[in-house]
């Protein structure tokens, strides 16, 4: 596929299908029930089919639909992917007539910097083996693969400089999709593109990241041309986008065996906390209501946000993959807000006036209820809390 000018841009999200309760996106069936790419494929079937209903054109598939496909434990699943060859031909051959593109996200624990040569040789595995499937798919060079700098290790300039050595150690294969983005807590937008100047990666914008990670104070719009301007010519680049969340959180705290003897004699907490209800003197958990992390995503994106960034790139062409939390459901309330709110915006992304009526009934189909989330996808800024040890 290569950038038709005339193309309206795309409207993406990631992995779970929130719009229509119980539509899997993949095979989880843990390894005794032998779980198979061929199945995660005939469920996806499924979602091209909805994601055709809706006219969402742009899908991140899970990095888990060839279920233990490279665990170093469990080689009776390592050749799944060449045992889907036919599946995986038929599935990119639907996308493509579906004008749908698709691409991964691999986990937050793929990591080609990472200071142990065992781990980023079994990352590049996983990256060798989801290209691989994109490969098979027949996808063209706008089917990508994401990727994060990964951990700091204490040493930025080391740590950046080893991502450079586990890139050059990826096979052609993997070269051909990866590409790089700026994350939210240990790599800006300015180390990615120190990155793409030694190696070449294309990078991705990530809007909530820039606005949460820039010591350097770069300006957004000339970092999003240099951004855009790494991509291969004849591949639109894409970006991800997401509004933070401001609700405040409710955090699960344990009551230790002091604290209840404390309040069961009548004495008041030395620490004042905000509570969700009163907590009881016998309680052993209580749940404390703590002021958001902007590094969270929200549920549905900002319309106002969303429409004031487009017009802020105006004249830059890209792809936006929603990372809502709400999935496919925060692009369908999305699109006839920015009819409403910004025809302007909404013509970059092929909604028109006449689309209203259609719009706003799916908009109102909405009200019989969703899907809940069960899993955060890699991204949406759940990663501020893990303890960089845990990526090692």
């Amino acid at each position: 596929m290569t950038i038709d000018p005339n193309r309206p841009l795309r409207l993406g999200f990631p992995v779970k299908v929130m719009g229509v309760p119980g539509l899997k996106s993949g095979d989880s069936r843990r390894w005794q029930k032998d779980p198979h790419l061929k199945c995660s494929l005939e469920l996806l079937d499924g979602v091209l089919d909805y994601l055709k209903k809706v006219e969402i054109d742009m899908y991140r598939l899970s990095s888990d639909i060839a279920p233990y496909a490279t665990h170093p434990d469990m080689p009776q699943f390592h050749n799944m992917v060449a045992e889907s060859d036919a599946e995986l031909a038929a599935f990119g051959k639907k996308a493509r007539e579906l004008d749908i593109r698709l691409s991964f996200h691999p986990s937050q624990y793929v990591l080609l910097n990472s200071p142990d040569p065992d781990l980023t040789a079994k990352s590049i595995w996983d990256l060798s083996s989801q290209a691989e499937m994109l490969d098979r798919m027949g996808c063209g060079p706008e089917a990508v693969l994401v990727t994060h700098v990964g951990g700091v290790y204490g040493d930025r300039e080391a740590s950046r400089a080893r991502w450079i050595e586990g890139y050059n150690r990826c096979p052609e294969h993997v070269k051909r999709r990866l590409v790089l983005e700026n994350d939210d807590i240990r790599f800006s937008a300015a180390d990615v593109l120190w990155i793409t100047e030694r190696c070449g990666v294309p990078c991705v914008f990530d809007y909530q990241h820039f606005w949460c990670l820039n010591p350097e104070r770069l300006d957004m719009r000339d970092t999003l041309e240099k951004i855009l301007a790494t991509w291969p010519t004849g591949v639109r680049p894409k970006i991800h986008f997401s509004s933070p969340r401001t609700e405040l959180r409710e955090v699960k705290r344990k009551i230790t065996p002091k604290q209840r003897e404390a309040a069961m004699a009548g004495k008041k907490a030395k620490v004042k906390e905000l509570t969700r209800a009163p907590v009881k003197p016998t309680a052993r958990v209580k749940t404390v209501l703590l002021p958001p992390i902007w590094t969270g995503h929200s549920d549905f994106t900002n319309p106002f946000e969303f429409a004031t960034f487009m017009r802020h790139a105006k004249g830059l062409e890209f792809d936006v993959m929603m990372e809502g939390k709400a999935k496919d459901v925060s692009i369908i309330k999305l699109r006839p807000d920015l009819l409403r709110f910004a025809p302007d915006v909404a013509a970059r992304f092929g909604i028109y006036p006449d689309d209203a009526e259609e719009l706003a009934a799916q908009d109102r189909a909405l009200e019989k209820g969703v899907s809940a989330e069960d899993e955060p996808d890699v991204d949406e800024g759940d990663l501020v809390a893990a303890p960089e040890e845990e990526l090692a």
